[in-house]
């Protein structure tokens, strides 16, 4: 039995680090010293404010998360982290410095892959199945409307598709070196091309939404891959919306997208997702690092609007 320290969210904006046991991994468990560790603002952020509404207290869950919502909890889900035996792996772990997880959840870290870079792991997952529900053609015209990481990395996916044409658009125009970058177009909301074949939405706001419901094409589809928490938005049902036949589709990472369901496990999707990450601009999306020991301080400004993926870095590493 050893102890570790942790990160508990413990009120509205407030968080502690908490001394906790560890105790001897018991079979099919490793025994884990974190490296680092990425804070995914978009969940992160509605965690840290309260805003996870009773409704969605279970299927909020992370995989390993400690404590209950609303608080005391323990969140996070973006761990590279060292085995006892020198092994480099991807775990959906809060952010802790020593701890036990199940062997079967630690997906070995590619060896071109740096720890820091790893840990955008669970947004590229997220990205990876939103392109899985998306089924993208070659040569369609696609709309990516918020350039947050998750949106970012979607859209890096997205352009890989042959003879397609991703417009990325966010109302930050300091994003346009980055959707560039990944081989996209950029434009600010209201220079955005209308006629979309296919769109995807992760700005998580009202506005957004209503702008990938006016830009879509007939027949188009709409990827929503926001989640607003505790929010209703009001979007704009009637007008065009049926006279198009648009198709309103929500993807959420807690699934394997339907495409691949049964043909794909959860441990095979997030080793794809590491996969992916074998590129160098994809650092682009990181920011800090942040001492593990100073996150409590920090993580309000961590999670302040207009971030991309912090790295919180340990004394393993």
């Amino acid at each position: 039995m050893t102890d570790a320290l942790a990160f508990w969210t413990t009120a509205p904006g407030a968080g502690e680090l908490r001394t906790e046991p560890v105790p001897d991994p018991p079979p099919g468990h490793l025994c884990l010293h974190a490296l680092a560790s990425g804070v995914s603002r978009g969940t992160e952020s509605l965690v840290f404010a309260g805003r996870v509404p009773p409704s969605q207290f279970d299927a909020m869950r992370a995989p390993l998360m400690g404590g209950a919502f609303p608080f005391p909890v323990k969140y996070g889900y973006a761990c590279a982290a060292l085995t006892d035996d020198g092994r480099r792996v991807f775990v959906l772990h809060p952010h802790q410095d020593r701890f036990t997880a199940p062997e079967a959840m630690c997906i070995p870290i590619p060896r071109e892959i740096p720890s820091h870079r790893a840990v955008l792991a669970a947004n590229m997952e997220t990205a990876l199945n939103i392109v899985w529900d998306a089924a993208p053609l070659p040569g369609e015209r696609i709309l990516v409307i918020g350039l947050g990481v998750v949106g970012l990395l979607a859209a890096a996916l997205l352009a890989r598709i042959p003879a397609v044409r991703v417009t990325a658009v966010d109302i930050d125009p300091g994003r346009a070196p980055l959707a560039t970058r990944f081989g996209c177009d950029f434009a600010a909301p209201d220079t955005a091309p209308g006629d979309q074949e296919l769109i995807v939405h992760a700005s998580a706001s009202e506005a957004g939404l209503r702008l990938a419901l006016d830009r879509a094409g007939f027949e188009a589809r709409i990827i929503e891959a926001s989640w607003y928490g505790d929010r209703e938005p009001a979007v704009p049902l009637g007008e065009a919306f049926h006279a198009r036949r648009l198709r309103l589709i929500a993807s959420q990472v807690g699934a394997v997208a339907p495409v691949m369901r049964g043909r794909r496990t959860y441990a095979q999707r997030l080793a794809l997702a590491l996969d992916l990450l074998d590129d160098p601009a994809y650092d682009l999306l990181l920011e800090g690092p942040t001492r593990f020991e100073d996150l409590p301080a920090a993580m309000p400004r961590i999670l302040a609007p207009g971030g991309l993926c912090h790295v919180i870095t340990y004394g393993a590493g």
